[in-house]
């Protein structure tokens, strides 16, 4: 059997702010975006298989094989490109479920871009894109690998170059389902669109704040935890985890240290091209 494969990143995002425009008649949300990575991420290996089995080695806790995003991406793949090879896909993961990071959404992206090189399928990037819509909005961004303002559903990306600080992600001991905050009632949904330029020069906010402050406590005492530290805290994605920037690493890891101790505290810094990336430039040659 082969050896395995290691160290292929699934770095996690950030939301620098989510606006939600609008609901769709298929009761998708229409919304604007900006994503950026962080140097911080989860961690995956594959081994490849000559007998076609995709098998997962290691994976989430709690989460079924059959349900988990990486095998799903695996044998979408594999089914696309027509191969006779399988994998084993073995993840480390350090990024927090339901924290708004993007975790299981990067995972399914590195499995893509990671089986389509070593496969040696040949799949273009617009073809690994197209297949990772499919698995969830936020996908495609990590297929794409550079920070990105995101409209439609997240999956209309255009390069962007937003600075790149250290952060302090706070996580607290709450998990948040996407799907319960877009269905609350009383979430925003009337944005009015923006452009980049108004947001370098304003700023934005995060239409699900509201909503996840009012159903997790935590989260909003998190965020509010980080605006005592000389910070703006933010929420990522739709939450759970809040977030603020810091001029230098040294900073961040001091506000880190403050922290309660029943949250857990990750410094990283902000990433425009993502780990993945640099990974599968280092490849090719690029």
């Amino acid at each position: 059997m082969a050896d395995w494969d290691c160290g292929w990143p699934a770095p996690a995002k950030i939301n620098l702010f989510l606006h939600i425009l609008g609901r769709r008649a298929d009761g998708m949300h229409e919304l604007q975006t900006l994503f950026q990575f962080l140097d911080f991420g989860d961690s995956l290996a594959f081994r490849l298989r000559r007998d076609g089995r995709i098998r997962r080695a290691s994976g989430p806790d709690g989460v079924a094989a059959e349900s988990d995003l990486a095998v799903r991406a695996a044998r979408l793949l594999q089914e696309r490109a027509g191969t006779r090879l399988g994998a084993d896909i073995a993840l480390t993961k350090r990024t927090p479920v339901g924290g708004g990071l993007g975790g299981g959404s990067s995972d399914a992206a590195t499995v893509l871009v990671g089986l389509n090189h070593l496969w040696e399928t040949g799949l273009d990037a617009p073809a690994l894109s197209e297949l990772a819509l499919g698995l969830g909005a936020d996908v495609p961004v990590f297929v794409g690998g550079h920070a990105a303002w995101a409209e439609g559903v997240g999956e209309r990306l255009a390069s962007a170059e937003p600075r790149e600080p250290w952060y302090l992600v706070v996580v607290p001991p709450v998990a948040v389902a996407t799907a319960e905050v877009f269905s609350d009632p009383e979430l925003t949904r009337n944005r009015a669109p923006i452009t980049i330029r108004d947001f370098l020069s304003r700023g934005g906010g995060n239409d699900c704040e509201p909503v996840v402050r009012r159903r997790f406590p935590e989260v909003a005492e998190a965020l509010d935890w980080l605006a005592a530290q000389s910070t703006i805290p933010r929420l990522s994605g739709t939450g759970g985890c809040a977030f603020g920037a810091f001029a230098d690493e040294a900073r961040a890891r001091r506000a880190r240290a403050k922290l309660p101790a029943r949250w857990r505290g990750i410094v990283a810094r902000g990433a425009n091209r993502s780990a993945l990336q640099v990974r599968m430039d280092t490849l090719t040659g690029a």
